[in-house]
């Protein structure tokens, strides 16, 4: 029987011809981080990018971090969830996130970083016997320093951030070597092309990436916050603009339920608790039944056309009306099949005019909920931060001659992509934009290869022996400083 590679030591030398070095690939995002070793298909160490706040027993105690599925999701007692990521995926708690990329790399991949001999309770000194100086223990402690790092960075990051990075692994982890590489830009291997034009639809941001000759062309970086949150609050908009209102209760708060009619009011019994969670702990397990929805009944007009488009008097939207519904059970088990509503919530995403809005409700309900100036979760999109505009903005800003070149290599990644009918939309408006160039769309129909693209980008690049001359080393890091990062990694 074939032995199997364990999942928790980095591949053997033999297996990659040599060429490989153990290196580790680390890609934060705003909703997940991905860790894995260079040269494998898929990371190892998937994480939420979320993570718990517990706070100390007293004024004076120290908070409790909680990282990982299995904590989050854990209704404690006034447990906080936070992102250390902000809207535009960059990093805003540099403290957190490097304990949370630490969790992300040591909870699955390398052994957890030593405690100290003299303090681990096994040493226990016994008259005075214990005395030796442990000076240098904090070099030879670090979690990372027989492993080169390969870290993702989004197109638009600032010099600030990405010494930071260097920062973190060379003195808090003690890296041997480190390289820091764009999204973009390892999307674009990971599609095996070195010219491409990345569309990366995540979680709070869709970016258009140009990428030439295997760099970017930063005059041609555009992105918006039309994605997957925008999509998770245009169902909330809908659920809570149905008659009568929908409730988005979360699992957690459901302790039973009973089986009702499709459209009839759930029938279940609910959890109390003494010191409930934090408010925010409730909106993310609410997210999560928002995610659940995109997967299983959202949907995407093909095309041709917008959805508020058509002809002979009839509109895309009246076509819609007339497809199959799809069935949806909430967790206290009111369910509904969903029609044409299932189209509008992700329209806004191509079309703003669109898109679901505080003003457009209150004037389809004929009522005034609230001042939708006052709504800063639900402000009304431009046309600008729609997709086919940005790419239209994308290309306007880079060199004509290259536009043809990009146009033959669209690649499409993120995990928001992957909704149903995304990339058949994505291509009739590509081709409704520009007729004339050939468009060549590629977006893998593996789930794992869209979701992950930019670390398996990593991973191959990691891997490679020729790409090994390019690492920073520590040697070089200690002679020139954070600042070598803008030099070398461009």
């Amino acid at each position: 029987m074939a032995a199997t590679q364990s999942t928790s030591m980095p591949p053997s030398n033999v297996e990659y011809g040599g060429d490989e070095i153990s290196a580790l690939v680390l890609d934060p995002g705003y909703s997940s981080t991905r860790a894995g070793f260079a040269g494998e298909d898929v990371p190892k160490s998937v994480v939420p990018s979320t993570y718990g706040v517990l706070p100390g027993a007293d004024e004076s105690s120290e908070p409790r971090y909680l990282f990982g599925d299995n904590s989050i999701h854990n209704p404690l007692p006034k447990l906080e969830i936070r992102n250390p990521m902000s809207k535009d995926s960059t990093v805003e708690d540099w403290d957190t996130a490097t304990k949370l990329w630490e969790y992300a790399v040591t909870s699955r991949l390398t052994n957890t970083r030593p405690s100290n001999p003299a303090t681990n309770g096994l040493n226990d000194p016994q008259n005075g016997d214990l005395d030796a100086d442990m000076e240098g223990m904090d070099e030879r402690e670090k979690p990372l320093d027989e492993h080169p790092l390969l870290m993702t960075e989004p197109g638009w990051a600032t010099g600030k951030s990405r010494e930071k990075g260097i920062q973190i692994a060379m003195e808090d982890w003690g890296c041997p070597a480190y390289w820091l590489a764009r999204n973009g830009v390892l999307a674009a291997f990971a599609g095996g092309k070195a010219s491409a034009l990345v569309i990366d639809v995540g979680a709070a941001n869709v970016s258009v990436t140009p990428v030439h000759d295997g760099l970017i062309l930063k005059k041609g970086v555009m992105r918006s916050p039309l994605a997957g949150n925008f999509v998770s609050q245009q169902i909330r908009l809908l659920l809570t603009s149905s008659q009568p209102a929908v409730a988005l209760t979360p699992h957690y708060l459901i302790s039973s339920k009973s089986a009702v009619d499709a459209g009839a009011p759930s029938s279940a019994t609910y959890r109390t608790f003494s010191t409930p969670p934090h408010e925010s702990f409730r909106q993310n397990e609410e997210d999560r039944v928002l995610t659940e929805f995109k997967e299983s009944v959202v949907q995407v007009w093909g095309g041709p056309g917008k959805l508020s488009s058509g002809q002979a008097g009839t509109t895309n939207e009246d076509v819609v009306k007339t497809l199959p519904g799809r069935p949806f059970e909430m967790p206290d088990g009111w369910n509904q099949v969903f029609g044409a509503e299932r189209f509008k919530v992700v329209e806004g995403m191509f079309d703003a005019k669109m898109a679901l809005t505080v003003l457009s409700l209150c004037r389809s309900l004929k009522t005034l909920l609230m001042n939708p100036a006052q709504d800063p979760d639900t402000p009304a999109p431009q046309q600008s931060q729609t997709i086919p505009a940005l790419i239209q903005a994308s290309l306007s800003a880079v060199d004509v001659d290259v536009r043809p070149h990009l146009l033959g290599n669209v690649v499409v990644t993120g995990g928001t992509s992957l909704l149903y009918g995304f990339t058949e939309r994505l291509n009739a408006e590509l081709l409704a934009l520009f007729p004339g160039p050939r468009v060549r769309l590629s977006a893998p129909g593996n789930t794992a290869e869209r979701r992950f693209a930019s670390w398996i980008g990593g991973s191959i690049l990691g891997s490679l022996g020729t790409f090994h001359q390019m690492w920073i080393s520590k040697k070089e890091y200690e002679e020139h400083g954070p600042n070598i990062v803008e030099k070398r990694c461009k």
